[in-house]
């Protein structure tokens, strides 16, 4: 592993660490876990996200200390799952500009931005990463890391069923179970279940749902939201869903934020297709099966943009596919 990354954490006294806007599991599991490592090696910790934490990861220990506006001065800056600066969010406050950054993430989209960059675009999770820094810090791992470093992994794989699952992703999972993790809990709290109000929001998105070739898309309005009960941006999984029907290739998910102002979009595609270079053109990034952006403009502007977008590269692929 680098040694200025490790260099960077040995030196620093106060720690502030952030995950990307719109939180998923391995952001949120990802941030805990390393908050509660660097706390054991007696640093001072700030934990940030400028989105509230998402109801199913409320169950992680140490999610009530999360911040959405940091207050205070730091001489280190962790960036967590975010392929760039931008997916900071306003967490990332300008006076913090001029302090090292170290930039912790697994997407291939990721822009290398940090003064330092620990950056394995074969790593299933972030989560997976943090874990193999620790290990690499010679820090034992107790109970309430391994609940939220396990947490990351099992959401960014979805439960073991991706292309990711490598024997070094069911290896790690082991040592954290050993370590006190629950993967009967993380399995059912982040996968199986989900409140109330996310199950009405699905019921209002759901009969919205279109087939574009072959996109499957629906939105969701703020007005929908409110209806629902819900204040996060977060679908739920609705796009994962949205991937299981038969005729669905790439899977889109619109989500209305900021007054109408940005679209928070969220991508799914079935092996053998990439949308992480969508998103990457619309300031996003993430994996070729998985990606998202947020992206400025009303809702109906920018669904027309993005799937003109999609529908453009996918058809760039599929003429790939055929000259090779």
């Amino acid at each position: 592993m680098d040694t200025a990354v490790l260099d960077l954490i040995r030196r620093s006294r106060r720690v502030l660490a952030i995950c990307h806007v719109g939180p998923d599991g391995d952001a949120i599991g990802s941030l805990l876990g390393l908050g509660w490592a660097l706390k054991a090696m007696g640093k001072e910790v700030t934990l940030a996200c400028a989105d509230p934490v998402p109801p199913f990861y409320r169950y992680l220990p140490g999610q009530g200390e999360i911040v959405r506006r940091p207050e205070g001065m730091f001489d280190l800056v962790i960036s967590l799952d975010c392929s760039d600066k931008e997916r900071l969010g306003d967490a990332y406050r300008e006076e913090y500009h001029a302090l090292p950054l170290l930039n912790i993430d697994h997407h291939v989209t990721n822009q290398y931005f940090g003064t330092a960059n620990l950056v394995d675009p074969e790593a299933a999770s972030t989560a997976e990463i943090v874990f193999l820094l620790l290990d690499e810090l010679g820090l034992p791992i107790d109970p309430p890391m391994a609940q939220c470093l396990l947490t990351g992994i099992v959401t960014d794989t979805r439960g073991f069923r991706t292309a990711s699952s490598t024997p070094r992703v069911l290896a790690i999972a082991n040592r954290l179970m050993a370590a006190g993790a629950s993967l009967p809990e993380i399995v059912s709290r982040t996968l199986e279940r989900r409140p109330l109000a996310m199950i009405r929001l699905w019921g209002q998105a759901l009969p919205g749902a279109q087939l574009r070739g072959k996109i499957l898309w629906t939105e969701i309005t703020e007005a929908m939201r409110a209806e629902a009960g819900l204040t996060t941006v977060d679908d739920g999984g609705l796009v994962n869903f949205l991937l299981t029907a038969e005729e669905a290739e790439v899977a889109v998910v619109f989500s209305e934020k900021n007054g109408g102002q940005e679209v928070e979009v969220s991508f799914r595609a079935r092996p053998g297709w990439d949308v992480a270079q969508v998103a990457l053109s619309l300031g996003g990034g993430g994996h070729m099966l998985a990606s998202g952006a947020t992206v400025r403009g009303g809702l109906a502007e920018v669904r027309e943009r993005v799937l003109a977008l999609l529908e453009e590269s996918l058809a760039a692929q599929e003429r790939a596919r055929r000259e090779t």
